[in-house]
């Protein structure tokens, strides 16, 4: 064994490196700390996704609330109706401040005495069949079909118009949830395009055209084509794409969408900090700004 001046053993670690080992120790260097680096930063999106998990995102004029993604899903559709029965926006923000208060905007199957879903609508009451009260787009109607009898409802205190419908206890707790309500339905309403995005894990099996096809026109009230996994919805205006589009994102969690482009902004599915914006992309052949596409594959 090599031995240093005064006669004891070197080990190899501790031999004198010659310009080639240098080399050789340095690439190594450089080979960890990438693999580390580019481990460290998988950690830290693993870590994300197991901290946040799935969510939703809507943002308006610099705001920005969190929707849980079944939240987001009834909003969605709650937003939707309003514009199919001719309604303003203003409408669907005063169904979601109410739905917030009521259920957190989730079809619960339980509630006070028999009330039951979205808005707590009580069947003793005349709102329906519990399976109907069930159907988030039944229950909006319903709701819709009250609102509208309430003169003036468009100019009004949002939590006065709530109360007018609901007749709560507690008529003064609508008022709180105004801020996020109105943002989220601006957005879902197009007015403010590209302001929803969703942080969802992939689908479990690939959607159904058929039924996105079918949800669209029972929510909207609008026709859309399916081409085998991919449904188009040609709208009038860019408002109504994004409308539609913000609406598709909304709804993944329950038709298997993995792709939504609106014009020339694509969102793609993942749990990825990327899934929560919308991208720049080439416009899609045929299409234009008021063209969305619903790709499931």
């Amino acid at each position: 064994m090599p031995r240093t001046p005064r006669g004891a053993i070197t080990l190899a670690e501790e031999q004198p490196r010659t310009p080639r080992r240098r080399r050789l120790v340095a690439g190594l260097v450089v080979v960890v700390l990438g693999v580390t680096g580019t481990a460290a930063v998988l950690g830290v999106k693993h870590l994300r996704a197991l901290v946040t998990g799935e969510q939703c995102l809507v943002t308006a004029s610099g705001t920005t609330f969190e929707w849980a993604p079944d939240q987001a899903s009834n909003a969605a559709a709650i937003t939707a109706i309003a514009g199919k029965r001719g309604m303003p926006p203003r409408a669907a923000t005063i169904a979601i401040a109410t739905a917030m208060q009521e259920s957190k905007v989730r079809n619960v199957r339980f509630g006070d005495r028999d009330s039951l879903g979205l808005f707590q609508q009580r069947p003793s009451q005349g709102w329906g069949t519990a399976e109907q009260i069930l159907d988030p787009e039944y229950s909006t109607n319903k709701f819709y079909d009250a609102l509208e009898k309430v003169d003036g409802y468009e100019s009004m205190d949002i939590a006065v118009a709530a109360q007018e419908v609901q007749r709560s206890a507690y008529g003064d707790a609508y008022a709180q949830h105004e801020g996020q309500a109105r943002v989220t339905a601006s957005v879902l309403s197009g007015q403010t395009p590209a302001g929803l995005r969703c942080a969802l894990e992939d689908p479990a099996s690939t959607g159904d055209p058929a039924k996105v096809v079918a949800l669209v026109e029972k929510d909207f009230g609008i026709a859309a084509t399916a081409a085998d996994t991919t449904v188009t919805v040609q709208t009038d205006t860019e408002d109504s794409a994004w409308a539609v589009g913000s609406w598709a994102v909304a709804r993944a969690t329950d038709t298997g969408a993995v792709r939504v482009v609106v014009g020339d902004r694509e969102w793609r599915r993942g749990m990825e900090e990327s899934a929560l914006t919308w991208h720049t992309v080439p416009a899609e052949p045929g299409t234009d700004a008021t063209t969305v596409t619903i790709h499931l594959t």
